[in-house]
């Protein structure tokens, strides 16, 4: 793919590259500046260099390409979680809390791609890849609450499934309100880390996590 800046405002100009990527790139600084849903298709046309009739030859609408750019950010989404995760090692509470953080770190590095997967309006199911790439990510945090649940005191102990919507549910709320790399990010007289860490483990303690 290649660029040239041309016209009053340097926009960019498209040659002979991968109009997919042109228009995804396109798509997030409009999500940047405008939020997902402040563009229409022929916006990001014309960001991307290209007629308004080109990104037709692989989207049918503009929910299309937005459903594309949250693909693409839930599959970094999951490789960030991956890592981070890294099998449990060296400690499973220790991994667990790095999950939170790289949670975190996605929605203040990647505030585009953030808005793109959860603000986007966009049915979960618009399509076959989306729903896949979403639920590897969710499969992360799920195969990390097995490892915690399976530490728990089996008395009253909620399924481990329903652990991981907890803590999905407060790490996002956490990254959602103060953790984001955007104009909409909360003040807050901690760090998010330090929110979500001490959050989780009074989450973790109340169902026993560490006792004998």
């Amino acid at each position: 793919m290649r660029w040239s800046s041309h016209g009053p405002k340097g926009r960019r100009s498209y040659h002979h590259g991968n109009l997919r990527e042109a228009l995804i790139e396109a798509a997030l600084e409009l999500i940047a500046s405008k939020g997902p849903a402040g563009f229409t298709f022929a916006e990001a046309a014309r960001s991307a260099g290209v007629s308004p009739a080109a990104p037709y030859r692989h989207y049918r609408d503009r929910d299309a390409l937005l459903g594309d750019v949250a693909q693409r950010g839930f599959e970094r989404f999951t490789a960030d979680l991956e890592t981070a995760w890294n099998g449990g090692k060296p400690d499973p509470l220790a991994a667990f809390k790095r999950i939170g953080h790289a949670y975190l770190a996605f929605a203040r590095n990647e505030p585009a791609f953030y808005a793109a997967m959860f603000e986007s309006g966009l049915p979960p199911d618009i399509s076959a890849e989306l729903v896949r790439a979403a639920d590897d990510a969710f499969a992360v945090l799920h195969r990390a609450s097995e490892v915690i649940w399976a530490a728990l005191p089996q008395k009253g102990r909620p399924p481990a499934k329903m652990i991981s919507l907890h803590v999905w549910a407060l790490s996002h709320g956490i990254a959602s309100l103060f953790a984001r790399g955007d104009a909409a990010r909360r003040k807050l007289p901690m760090t998010p880390e330090d929110l979500l860490e001490a959050g989780i483990l009074v989450y973790l303690r109340g169902l026993g996590y560490g006792e004998a």
